[in-house]
């Protein structure tokens, strides 16, 4: 924020970068539960979310449309405003969140964001449009080896009610991931795909 209120610093491309911290940062209470395990977007108690810090980073964004630049941060931070404006998962604008990854994507073409705008994708389209579209990237040599292609895999294949490949797909999610929370996630996902959860 030192940078953003200096005069050398009062450019597009800096408020941009100043909103996409303060909305991710927002969001670092609801992350976890009392445990330490991690909580997927759609599970957070949005009541934990600060409300200053989005009204802050929505303010920075505003500043950041000021100009005709539109870079990365641009779109990251726009993303990231529309899960903190929000209500629910289910008021969460996903065309327009798909939209943004579509123009990400084009000034970026990594793997990361291939995957996440596979996720969109899906929240759009439906799983198996999800699923069509991570056949096309999986051999992107950055996710081979990366849990959260898996972990994908086996989520739209749960939606679809395949039990047997999501199991698969977790059991696979589960030997690359690096974190014990992350270990721990897969693992109740995985023996939840063994309860017949669909």
């Amino acid at each position: 924020s030192l940078l953003a209120g200096h005069r050398a610093g009062d450019v597009p491309v800096v408020h941009a970068l100043l909103a996409l911290m303060l909305l991710q940062a927002s969001r670092l209470p609801a992350r976890t539960d009392a445990g330490g395990d991690l909580l997927l977007l759609e599970q957070q108690d949005r009541s934990l979310w600060d409300r200053r810090l989005i009204a802050l980073g929505m303010s920075s964004l505003a500043r950041a449309a000021q100009g005709e630049e539109l870079s990365v941060y641009h779109l990251q931070a726009g993303i990231a405003s529309c899960h903190a404006a929000a209500a629910s998962e289910a008021d969460t604008p996903w065309p327009v969140i798909l939209g943004y990854y579509d123009q990400l994507l084009h000034l970026t073409p990594s793997p990361v964001v291939m995957l996440n705008r596979t996720v969109a994708l899906a929240k759009v389209c439906g799983a198996q449009a999800g699923l069509a579209e991570l056949d096309r990237i999986q051999h992107e040599a950055a996710l081979t080896g990366y849990y959260l292609l898996h972990a994908t895999y086996a989520d739209f294949h749960r939606q679809l009610g395949d039990s047997g490949k999501a199991k698969l797909a977790y059991a696979r999610a589960l030997a690359l991931a690096g974190t014990a929370p992350e270990r721990r996630f897969l693992q109740r996902r995985l023996e939840a795909c063994g309860e017949g959860m669909a």
